[in-house]
């Protein structure tokens, strides 16, 4: 059982941002905040006011559509690995979750059946 107050997002290795269907960011554990800190306070900012068209068009149609998206990123000597997905209320997309976590440079695989 997960509890509403139980603060787990807050203090995990990885930054989590939480955006309503608008886009406007609603949430930002510590290290989304620490990681956009020369950005300034962004809760209450639309991230489509900080992406290039192309991202603005893909986190569109993740609002939209509900599917998800991940990709991998190289960024000030960090590989990073990006998951987005949308969040809902009652069934209906209410927004779009952000978590970006720090990967080795090479990883194992594993298949399981």
């Amino acid at each position: 059982m997960i509890l509403p107050d139980f603060p787990w997002p807050e203090d995990v290795n990885c930054a989590i941002t939480v955006c309503d269907a608008e886009g406007v960011i609603l949430y930002m554990n510590a290290r989304a905040r620490e990681v956009f800190a020369s950005h300034g306070d962004l809760i209450g900012k639309n991230l489509f006011d900080c992406h290039s068209p192309q991202s603005c068009d893909k986190i569109r149609h993740m609002l939209a559509t509900g599917e998800s998206n991940s990709y991998t990123i190289s960024k000030n000597g960090l590989r990073k690995m990006i998951y987005q997905t949308p969040w809902r209320v009652d069934g209906r997309i209410a927004g779009m979750v952000e978590i970006s976590m720090v990967i080795p440079d090479e990883m194992p695989h594993y298949v399981r059946s």
